[in-house]
């Protein structure tokens, strides 16, 4: 069986596939996959580093904000996107896909139309709580819709078309949630621990607070804190505004400063909180984990799509919702303070998440695509 992926740009649109990738090779020994994407970085580092074969068309999105470099900007995208459709046609030729599925990005859209059109099955899955351009554009050709949120079905023109899925989670992911219960045995006479790291749109500006964030947990002493800053540079910034107020000198093995968080399966499942963005897979994560989070949506993506996945979660009860308009570090401690020390609301908030349990996700839709190819 031959299966063609189709993701670009983000690791919220890269990581789902390559959990229903771990997943039909779990149900299925002879499974041949080749990843499509647009050449970004973060795609050429997380696929081949899975394992998995990548060939990239060169292909670009479509700018909104009126003026005349996005007028350039979307000519020069209407020209990739001719030439894109002839390379995915060649890809496809070539690769001989038994089904075709896309996880979000650009090269979606000429991928899956091309499939679609020469009559192999599609599948487009959309990790955000609304539809992205590309999953709008390609709803009418394709054979299934996947969400990840309930009641999503009007968003679309076919709605018997639609199936809620859940966001496909890597294993790893689902493996330190099924030992969680193990690894927090013996936990209650340790300090709780917070787990911070921001996307890399508009990582800058939160990085910036922090410094004044990082001051109040070493001030306080009373819990652990791991912040994930992105890079070296941002790194380098909140150490150097620490030195400025003295809390450098002040800080304690509780407190780790890193570029990344490597592991982060096993980080996420010993954290008690998260602070993050609201990505279509960070969310996926945290329900998987049912992680008590406050969730700071990144206003820089499109659609304002982080916005309403995480007021997805705030609805039930599982996350808290801090706009980045409002925040200083000293807000953002205090809301996180606020939780951890209320041990009755952040056990609500723990429950509130199996509402929308996804844990299963990736292997549901793996089970759907070989029922759709090998009916019984």
């Amino acid at each position: 069986m031959n299966v063609l992926f189709a993701c670009s740009g983000t690791a919220g649109h890269v990581n789902p596939a390559l959990a229903i990738a771990t997943e039909l090779e779990l149900k299925k020994s002879d499974v041949n996959m080749l990843f499509v994407g647009s050449g970004r970085e973060l795609e050429k580092r997380l696929i081949p580093q899975a394992g998995y074969e990548l060939v990239n068309i060169d292909m670009s999105g479509l700018r909104r904000k009126p003026s005349l470099a996005m007028v350039k900007h979307n000519i020069g995208t209407a020209c990739k996107l001719l030439l894109a459709g002839r390379s995915a046609k060649e890809i496809i030729s070539r690769f001989k896909p038994d089904v075709v599925v896309g996880t979000g990005g650009y090269i979606c859209y000429p991928v899956l139309k091309k499939a679609a059109g020469m009559g192999i099955p599609t599948f487009i899955h959309d990790s955000n709580a609304i539809p992205g351009l590309t999953t709008k554009m390609v709803s009418g050709v394709v054979d299934k819709v996947l969400v990840s949120f309930p009641g999503q079905e009007n968003y679309y023109k076919r709605p018997n078309r639609v199936i809620y899925t859940g966001t496909p989670v890597r294993n790893d992911f689902t493996a330190q949630a099924t030992n969680m219960s193990d690894q927090n045995d013996g936990k209650s006479d340790k300090k709780k621990l917070i787990v911070s790291f921001w996307g890399s749109l508009g990582a800058e500006f939160m990085n910036g607070m922090m410094a004044e964030f990082i001051s109040r947990v070493i001030e306080d002493g009373e819990y652990r804190h791991i912040h994930a800053a992105g890079n070296a540079q941002a790194l380098e910034k909140i150490q150097s505004d620490l030195e400025k107020t003295g809390f450098w000198e002040k800080i304690s093995p509780t407190v780790e400063l890193k570029e990344y968080i490597d592991d982060m399966p096993k980080i996420l499942a010993s954290a008690d909180i998260v602070l993050c963005r609201a990505g279509g897979s960070t969310i996926g994560e945290l329900l998987a984990l049912k992680k008590p989070s406050v969730l700071i949506p990144s206003p820089y993506v499109s659609n304002n799509e982080q916005l309403e996945n995480a007021k997805q979660l705030e609805k039930i009860g599982g996350a808290f919702l801090l706009e980045e308009k409002n925040c200083t570090g000293a807000k953002i401690y205090e809301s996180v303070v606020e939780i951890l020390k209320n041990s009755e609301r952040f056990n609500e908030m723990s429950a509130a998440l199996e509402k929308l349990n996804v844990s299963n996700a990736a292997s549901d839709i793996a089970d759907m695509i070989l029922n759709t190819l090998y009916p019984e």
